[in-house]
């Protein structure tokens, strides 16, 4: 007759010092590993930004405090510094304000444009159009996509007063067009009106995506509640793209304070300075002028500009957005 005898329970390993420590705890070795693995492979971004981004910045930096010019290219150890020369010059120089004032008014005026123009693009594709959707957005966002040359070669004809297309549609009418890039009271709103048609391509997509995401029920319940397409949009459609609207106005004003392209191919800032911007008149002082300790200077105000104005968008639209 045989018997059997039971084990006891095995008894976890333990050490000296305690119980051995599970295998599923990271070791500090791997960590090690893993670590020095991410950097290793963030180091090309690194050093990329070091020498082209981070450098940059800083030697411009310390370039507006001193008089650097065409001579210190080859010496800058001999530039001087000079202080806060540069930015007290600054707001002296008409120039310089009249480049700041035409940059305010091209955005004062083309942002407003260009966010409702691509809020009513957006609705329209997404509730209003049913057919060939897909070709009017490809459609309004090829301006985007559309190099700066390509668009002043199209707004050159256009905007032609002897041949363009709008002197050929007034000409039909018994008017006469007027020289639109060469008028100083018509040449900044030609330049608004095509940044704005540039630019409504990539405001509509942000706003299709977050209409995407807006609840069909909520709509249909305002509607049902005999709510009109007005009443919707401000009452609901608005309130719930508050996200994306910040997004979209914090971007474009951006973009628009730093207009250049624009007018650099049409006008060259003119005519009378009448469209020159701050970007272009930098352009010029460091690169016509070789002021560049001043143009470093005005760089950094228009910097601190953009700053000002993105944190108050932010505070203002920050409780909305919650």
């Amino acid at each position: 007759m045989s018997t059997t005898t039971s084990r006891p329970p095995a008894r976890p390993a333990t050490t000296r010092g305690g119980p051995v420590p599970s295998r599923s705890r990271p070791r500090r070795g791997k960590l090690g590993v893993q670590n020095a693995a991410g950097w290793l492979f963030s180091t090309p971004f690194l050093v990329l930004f070091t020498v082209f981004m981070a450098f940059p910045i800083l030697a411009t930096l310390l370039m507006s405090f001193t008089d650097f010019g065409l001579r210190n290219v080859t010496r800058p150890w001999e530039a001087h510094f000079i202080g806060f020369d540069n930015y007290v010059q600054l707001f002296g120089d008409e120039k310089f304000l009249k480049s700041l004032f035409n940059t305010a008014y091209f955005v004062v005026v083309g942002v407003p444009l260009t966010i409702a123009l691509g809020l009513v693009v957006a609705v329209l594709l997404n509730n209003g159009i049913d057919r060939a959707r897909t070709f009017f957005r490809v459609g309004f966002y090829a301006p985007v996509v559309t190099t700066i040359v390509a668009v002043a070669v199209v707004w050159r004809f256009v905007l032609d007063p002897s041949d363009g297309l709008v002197a050929g549609l007034l000409s039909e009418v018994g008017l006469t067009a007027p020289d639109f890039l060469g008028s100083e009271a018509l040449a900044m709103p030609s330049m608004i009106a095509m940044a704005v048609w540039r630019n409504v391509g990539t405001v509509m997509v942000l706003f299709i995506a977050g209409l995407q995401a807006v609840p069909t029920e909520v709509r249909e319940a305002a509607r049902l509640d005999g709510a009109g397409l007005w009443q919707e949009l401000r009452g609901i459609t608005v309130p719930l793209l508050r996200p994306t609207l910040l997004y979209a106005t914090v971007i474009t004003t951006i973009g628009y304070l730093n207009v250049f392209e624009e007018p650099f191919v049409m006008t060259q800032g003119g005519p009378s300075d009448s469209t020159l911007t701050v970007s272009l008149n930098m352009y010029r002082e460091g690169f016509n002028f070789f002021h560049m300790g001043y143009a470093s200077a005005m760089a950094y105000v228009l910097f601190v500009v953009i700053m000002g104005i993105t944190v108050l968008q932010l505070r203002l639209l920050k409780d909305n957005t919650k």
